[in-house]
């Protein structure tokens, strides 16, 4: 009974802990920077042997250690060995301008930078003397300065080959010469619900270095929502969903197969249900953990690696979803007809963007893109991304109440500046 009480004590403290730590919210997907993952999950059968007879002795207080040896040899440990040496803890920083006249009185570098995030990555090309290590894009965006932990703990300097914030991917290259293994991948397109899945990664930082968890793959492509911090959705993408432990710290990191084989890169985890704002409660959500699957990965990164980006187009316009507008405003501000529901309505409109030379213009509200519906933001950049740079597109949208549509000239490229995760972010 004592044990059990002592138990449930250890299970609260953490769970006090982590509740001080991350908090609650509403539903978000949480980019994985910094966490804790637990150990991997070992299963299967087992033999075991004697080199000598196990030696007890329970009178006058001579308990000996036994002598019995166990040895475990089980699929989950062959396949993380086949990649362990790949997987790496990925070290971002960014410069500090605070603290610059203090540490320069005392003859510290100011250029040192203060570590901004800490994520996982993966090693899978390696070429001439470069190897390259795929993580996600939140991880390293906006850092001045990019280091690699590698699993003997040399640490490296990377550079940023390219990176996608669509996608959520990056890709850095480090000097091959410590590098010991390369990670293959997987046809993501093969794997089947309920077969084993192994995470691994460096959850809350290189401390927790390629820590492996074991799950099953719960869902092969799940279509979600992504979120800002807000809560508010700034797009859609296909993952695969997995009941292994991932936590912060575990982006990027790669989630395998029994054969070792990378399946999908993590990114992101259900946390929280919607804390109400009269009871002041929420719950928390457990084992719904969602992987970028390796067909899509490997897709993006020979983009990025072979052009340094991935072009789409822009329209130059800022957006909020139609449901984020008080009906009373859509009535009173838009002239919408009632039964018009879905949408998305244009905040600005850039000058020289393809939507000023349309025609569009404040508060107009956008409900169709190259003959698809669109019904929020995600969907516009869904049926926006199914065209490319140069591309004509018509546009249907409502001015004043009255339903117009616009031949769009899709001459303007997407960049970080004019395509950013907010809810109201240029498109």
């Amino acid at each position: 009974m004592n044990d059990n009480k002592q138990a449930d004590d250890e299970v609260k403290t953490v769970k006090k802990a982590q509740k001080s730590r991350f908090g609650y919210g509403k539903i978000f997907l949480v980019a994985l920077i910094g966490g804790i993952l637990g150990g991997g999950i070992v299963i299967g059968g087992y033999q075991y042997y004697q080199n000598n007879s196990a030696t007890v002795e329970n009178s006058k207080g001579s308990t000996k250690v036994s002598n019995l040896k166990v040895n475990v040899s089980t699929q989950s440990t062959k396949a993380f060995n086949k990649i362990k040496n790949a997987v790496v803890s990925v070290e971002a920083y960014s410069e500090s301008s605070s603290n610059d006249a203090l540490e320069g009185a005392f003859g510290s570098n100011p250029s040192s930078g203060s570590t901004e995030s800490e994520g996982s990555g993966v090693i899978y090309k390696k070429t001439g003397n470069t190897a390259f290590v795929v993580t996600n894009n939140h991880v390293i965006s906006g850092a001045d300065k990019v280091e690699i932990l590698l699993n003997s703990g040399k640490k490296l300097k990377a550079t940023v080959v390219g990176h996608d914030s669509i996608t959520d991917l990056a890709v850095l290259k480090i000097n091959d010469q410590y590098v010991k293994q390369v990670a293959s991948f997987g046809n993501s397109d093969n794997i089947q619900v309920g077969q084993t899945a192994l995470a691994i990664g460096s959850p809350l930082g290189s401390t927790y270095a390629t820590s492996l968890t074991q799950g099953i793959i719960s869902a092969k492509k799940r279509t979600i929502d992504t979120t800002d911090s807000s809560g508010m959705t700034t797009g859609q993408t296909t993952v695969i969903q997995t009941d292994a432990a991932i936590n912060p710290g575990n982006s990027g990191g790669p989630l395998i197969n029994l054969e070792g084989q990378v399946i999908g890169i993590n990114s992101m985890k259900l946390a929280s249900t919607d804390s109400s704002s009269s009871t002041s409660s929420s719950t928390s959500v457990e084992g719904m953990g969602f992987a970028i699957p390796s067909n899509e990965v490997v897709n993006i990164i020979n983009q990025l690696v072979k052009n340094g980006k991935i072009s789409r187009p822009a329209l130059g316009i800022s957006l909020v979803d139609l449901s984020y507008v008080s009906s009373s405003d859509q009535k009173s501000v838009l002239k919408l007809p009632k039964n018009i529901t879905n949408g998305v309505v244009v905040l600005k409109v850039s000058s020289n963007s393809p939507a000023k030379s349309a025609g569009l213009q404040k508060y107009d509200v956008i409900t169709s893109l190259g003959g698809k519906k669109v019904k929020g933001l995600a969907s516009l950049r869904e049926a926006l991304y199914e065209h490319k740079v140069g591309d004509t597109v018509q546009i249907q949208y409502y001015h004043d109440g009255s339903l117009k549509t616009a031949s769009v000239k899709l001459n303007l490229e997407a960049t970080d500046k004019n395509t950013t995760t907010s809810s109201d972010s240029g498109n």
